[in-house]
Parts: structure tokens; C-alpha cells; sequence
């Protein structure tokens, strides 16, 4: 006997889909959890080697980033190419007696995880652009900054008309940077700490990602 038109009818669009998933082995009830454990894990491994967003806590990156800004922080630009004067760049804070936390693999995740999600904020990082690069010599003098014997041409500086300070030279060692806030006069940098080590730069500063009215490139 031939089959009849209710005998070819295909079953809903529900009970195809869950009929594969019962051949894929998932639960229904388990796959909305796996969506969300595979994109906290996709946001941890995207802050941990690719990008990251770090917000602006004081005034010495004025006027080119504002305080609470928040910037994207491109950790690959330095594994493709080399760090230049001028740079933004995120650093380990270089304070004396500041020490990284010391973490096993779990720990790591677990901070890097609630970071992704906003549970809680790096405090350990200074934003700052880069004066000087291995082998140069920055100082202050005449109201400005001369590396190498030349006066800097600084268009990001904040009050560019008020002087400040003489300091230096500092010859800037192998494997190292000097680094300055655009706000001189309200900035901790390495005219106080001194210079930086490149190991400690956490990554270049891309793009201010809010808020969404100074959206655009550092």
C-alpha cells in the first residue's frame, strides 16, 4: 500500500532540531550553558593575546585621552613590529617596590576572565607615550624635551606654552623605553621612575572605544 500524504509530512522544525541534537549526544538543557562557557572562554583568550580595553584613570594622558575614557589595547601590534617615539602604550606599573602578582595558570584565567566581563578592572598598568627608545638621550631643557640633541615637535602636549622643568640627559638603556604623559604637568613617568623595560609593555593603545562621542584612533 502506498504511503499516504500524513505519512510523508516532515516533523516540525522543533522536533528536527532536537532530534539532532539528541545525535550530536548534547542535552538541550545543556547547550545555552555551553554557548555562554565557549564565549567567556573566546573573551579570555581575545584579552589575553589579542586586544584588551583599559580605562583612563588620571588626568596625564590630557588632552588626547580624558579621564574614564576607555581605549582598545592592541596586544599583537609589537609581535608584528617594533615600538616607535610616539607610541601610547599600556606598561606593568615600574613604581619601586610594585610587584606583579604571582599567579599560577588558574589564577591567571580566573582574573583575566572576570576582567572580560567587567567583575573587576586592572589597577596595575600605567598608560604614557614614548619619548625615547634604546640608545637615545631625553632631557629636559629651555621649557621642553630634546632627544638626541633635538627639540621634540609635540602638537598632543597639554599647554604646550608652559614649561616645564629641566631633567637629565638620561640615556635610555638596551631594552628599554622613556616614557612621558601628554599632561606634563600632572604626569608620573619615567622623568620620576625613570626608564621603562619593553618587557613590561602590556600592549599599544589603538582606539578610544568610549565614550561613543570621542570615538576614533589615539
Amino acid at each position: 500500500m502506498p504511503p499516504s500524504d500524513t505519512d510523508s509530512t516532515p516533523p516540525p522544525e522543533s522536533e528536527s532540531a532536537e532530534r539532532e541534537t539528541q545525535r550530536r549526544g548534547i542535552p538541550g538543557w545543556l547547550e545555552f550553558p555551553l554557548l555562554i562557557l565557549a564565549a567567556l572562554l573566546i573573551a579570555v583568550v581575545i584579552k589575553t593575546f589579542l586586544f584588551q580595553a583599559f580605562y583612563i584613570p588620571s588626568a596625564s594622558m590630557e588632552d588626547t585621552l580624558q579621564v574614564l575614557d576607555r581605549v582598545l589595547v592592541s596586544k599583537i601590534s609589537y609581535a608584528i613590529g617594533d615600538i616607535e617615539r610616539g607610541d601610547v602604550i599600556v606598561f606593568d606599573d615600574p613604581r619601586p617596590g610594585f610587584e606583579q602578582p604571582d599567579e599560577d595558570a588558574l589564577q591567571r584565567a580566573i582574573r583575566n576572565l572576570r576582567e572580560s566581563i567587567g567583575l573587576s578592572t586592572p589597577q596595575s598598568e600605567f598608560i604614557k607615550r614614548v619619548i625615547g627608545i634604546a640608545g637615545d638621550v631625553v632631557e629636559g631643557r629651555d621649557g621642553g624635551v630634546w632627544v638626541n640633541g633635538v627639540a621634540l615637535v609635540e602638537p598632543y602636549v597639554k599647554e604646550p606654552d608652559k614649561p616645564i622643568g629641566e631633567f637629565g640627559p638620561v640615556l635610555v638603556p638596551e631594552g628599554s623605553l622613556f616614557v612621558m604623559g601628554d599632561n606634563r604637568h600632572s604626569s608620573q613617568d619615567s622623568r620620576m621612575f625613570g626608564p621603562i623595560p619593553i618587557d613590561d609593555v602590556v600592549g599599544k593603545a589603538v582606539v578610544i572605544i568610549w565614550p561613543l562621542g570621542r570615538l576614533g584612533g589615539v
